[in-house]
């Protein structure tokens, strides 16, 4: 099991964690840069997100930016001396499947810019928050490259059809308004109660049964993937196969559910 220490990184590190009661902050960390994906943060992300996947103190990650953006996708300037083919071995399935995969709900808060690469890499997370400052936009077409990381497949099925069509097609910007309302981002909060809201939302998945939401997750995931005959059928599979909880457990489990429910009426 690989175990991430409380903090790792100093302020020189182009990617920061955190992690404290269960939740790890992740912050990409070139704000001079506007976040860019150069070599170096590419890969940085892969191994922390691969670390993550083992780490028994990690129950729910929190993605974030350092300073003005998310992120701005790939490094252009680096891009214009080693051109696509020269990007590294982590551009493409590898990195997005370190970031999908660690089977850790993924929440993104979204700080401001996040463009075609860095609007990719918020579309890998199970749920998204914004802030005023908070503009997603796709410039593939305008930058002549096809989508490798999954864009042009989850922007479509989070927003519809024709509203990724808008948007990709055109290389238009989305503000954090019109964002809420298409239902990208769940809600919009004052850009410094961004993050500390989406680790309270994490600290509160942490008080799940680990296993079940880990299912839950996979669950939400495959129905997203497959037909909604082929989800039923998977999640009575699912069902059928977990652990029941005793009687005890199930009483016990009832009296935090209800008390919860009086504190949050």
């Amino acid at each position: 099991i690989v175990a991430l220490p409380a903090r790792t990184g100093t302020p020189m590190s182009v990617l920061l964690t955190e992690t404290e009661d269960g939740v790890t902050t992740v912050t990409l960390n070139r704000p001079e840069a506007l976040n860019a994906l150069s070599i170096e943060l590419r890969t940085e992300i892969y191994e922390t997100f691969t670390a993550l996947r083992d780490d028994d103190a990690t129950q729910v990650i929190v993605l974030t930016g350092a300073g003005r953006a998310f992120s701005a996708g790939l490094d252009l300037k680096e891009l214009g001396v080693r051109g696509l083919s020269g990007g590294g071995k982590h551009t493409g399935a590898t990195l997005m499947n370190a970031v999908t995969g660690t089977g850790k709900p993924l929440i993104g808060a979204i700080n401001g810019f996040a463009i075609t690469g860095g609007f990719e890499l918020a579309l890998m997370c199970d749920i998204l928050i914004g802030c005023p400052k908070t503009q997603f936009a796709d410039t593939h077409v305008r930058m002549g490259v096809v989508p490798g990381w999954g864009l042009s497949q989850r922007l479509a099925k989070l927003i519809g059809a024709s509203r990724a069509k808008e948007l990709s097609f055109t290389g238009n910007y989305l503000g954090a308004e019109l964002a809420e309302r298409w239902g990208l981002i769940n809600r919009i909060l004052p850009e410094d109660e961004l993050v500390p809201h989406c680790q309270a939302l994490a600290r509160e998945m942490c008080s799940a049964v680990p296993e079940t939401l880990a299912e839950v997750q996979r669950l939400i995931n495959f129905g997203c993937d497959h037909t909604l005959a082929e989800g039923l059928v998977e999640e009575e599979r699912a069902s059928r196969a977990a652990e029941a909880p005793t009687a005890d457990t199930l009483a016990e489990r009832r009296f935090v559910v209800q008390a919860r429910g009086r504190d949050q009426a």
